[in-house]
């Protein structure tokens, strides 16, 4: 070995010593799934890289302040106007900034793509069964890290202090007083004083670039550990069992790919903040307690809110002096509260019901197969659809010149008879695959050729499926209509299949 070799084999083994440099060969060998399915949570973490990355150069120019300021700049609709120095400098970002404006774009489309990303990224997860042991515990982060970027982009969109967003800011002042007993307190606490106080941006801000990304960052960071160390999911096919992982290793072949993909979501961001405005808060103006903006929505991840708000009629009670304002606590505070515990709940629940928490489950489950499971989660998405479509009930109303009133009726009634609708067909649909299917693989595919039999009767010929989907059974399914399959005798895997 020559000199430079040695110097080499020095260097590494120092290294070695006191850091795991050896132990990164195990990394670069493992098998990632080839699938599309799986990049879904590769592109909620590149999104969030964008979203750092544009957030440290905004932090450069934004001021997260109150105090009241005369604009005079570029944009002549807004000259002269009193407005605070938060939505002053959001306008000299937009305007007098060399690429401000894409900048906050892509910041924003970004957020819009993270929290999209992450929610189908659940909505994968839940409908494949890949939640279930030894997982559990990342389930319960992915969906922490849902519930952590829906606070961090409503910090984040209510920091400008444009009209928009101040209306929303006011809508969660009111949902803080509706809580019994401390409710009054809470708002005060937040906002510094009576409503709107003059240190809620102030506040805001530090909660938007410190604690909630290092929350997010902290929480991505546990979930990858645990998603090297306990394998990811695969769907069923040839080789594939639940002891073994096939797929691309991480390096090259996988970081190719997937470095490929981060240049691809990031180039696209950005063309989408060039294309397509998002948040015009010059448009909005600054934010003034006596005025709302007309048509105001916020943005999709929290529109189910909206919604709720919208649909419960004006219900109060009056207890001991105390009024509780039923139409802003149940769906403000109590119905998200139930949909998230139901969330979390969830896989312990299924398992138990299953009889699956004995056992460690690495292949994927295909929807069809369990219907029940699949119903439920349709209902599910079923009901958050007709929330959000709600909380643009003003809108559609207006578009379609029907009545704001007769829509939200209808609505209230969709937001019960919908779901369970969905379940059921749903059910059905999938029990009637799984049987198409099974028949399918124990009668074969027509060959499109007729013969006659010798009884004068006619029959078509069949011949072997040779085309299978990813996950397919390559036999018949054995009692998969009952959605518990736990209690199902699987066929045995074989790797020459």
């Amino acid at each position: 070995m020559n000199r430079a070799g040695r110097r080499a084999e020095r260097l590494v083994d120092a290294a070695d010593a006191r850091l795991p440099a050896l132990e990164g060969g195990a990394l670069l060998r493992k098998a990632f799934p080839d699938h599309w399915s799986f990049l879904l949570g590769e592109l909620a973490l590149y999104s969030l890289l964008v979203l750092i990355l544009t957030g440290v150069w905004l932090t450069l120019f934004f001021q997260p302040e109150m105090r009241e300021v005369v604009y005079a700049g570029p944009y002549a609709p807004l000259r002269g106007v009193r407005m605070s120095a938060a939505f002053d400098s959001t306008l000299h970002i937009s305007f007098d900034v060399r690429g401000g404006l894409l900048m906050r774009q892509t910041h924003h489309w970004a957020a819009l793509v993270f929290v999209a990303a992450i929610g189908v990224h659940l909505l994968r997860i839940f409908f494949t069964g890949a939640f279930r042991r030894p997982r559990e515990l990342n389930w319960v982060i992915g969906l922490t890290l849902f519930v952590v970027s829906l606070a961090e982009g409503f910090a984040g969109y209510s920091l400008p202090d444009d009209l928009l967003s101040g209306t929303g800011l006011r809508i969660a002042q009111g949902i803080m007083l509706s809580i019994p007993v401390v409710g009054t307190y809470a708002a005060f606490f937040v906002f510094g004083g009576q409503y709107p106080g003059h240190d809620i941006v102030t506040r805001l801000y530090p909660a938007h670039v410190l604690l909630l990304p290092g929350a997010l960052i902290a929480l991505v960071a546990v979930h990858l550990i645990l998603v090297v160390h306990l394998k990811h999911t695969q769907w069923r096919g040839p080789g594939r069992t639940e002891r073994n992982a096939v797929g691309k290793p991480f390096f090259p072949q996988f970081t190719a790919s997937s470095g490929g993909l981060a240049v691809i979501a990031t180039g696209l961001l950005v063309l989408l903040a060039g294309l397509a405005q998002v948040n015009p808060v010059w448009n909005y103006g600054p934010y003034r307690p006596d005025q709302a903006s007309t048509g105001s929505q916020p943005d999709w991840y929290v529109g189910f809110l909206e919604g709720a708000l919208r649909l419960v009629p004006a219900w109060e009670t009056n207890v001991a002096g105390h009024t509780l304002m039923w139409n802003v606590l149940l769906p403000a505070i109590v119905l998200p509260g139930l949909l998230f515990a139901v969330l979390y709940a969830y896989p312990f629940v299924e398992q138990r019901l299953t009889g699956e928490w004995r056992t460690e489950w690495h292949l994927c489950d295909r929807p069809r197969e369990r219907p029940v499971r699949t119903g439920l989660g349709v209902a599910g998405t079923v009901f958050y659809g007709v929330l959000l479509l709600a909380g643009g009930n003003d809108v559609v109303a207006q578009t379609f010149r029907i009545s704001v009133n007769g829509l939200t009726w209808v609505l209230r009634v969709a937001l019960i008879a919908a779901p369970l609708l969905a379940f059921l067909v749903t059910r059905w649909l999938c029990r009637a695959l799984t049987a198409a299917e099974s028949e399918r693989l124990a009668d074969g595919v027509p060959t499109g050729e007729i013969r006659q039999s010798v009884t004068g009767g006619y029959e078509s010929d069949h011949e072997p499926v040779a085309a299978f989907r990813p996950g397919a059974p390559r036999r018949a399914l054995i009692g998969a209509r009952t959605g518990t399959p736990s209690r199902t005798p699987r066929a045995p895997e074989r790797p020459d299949r």
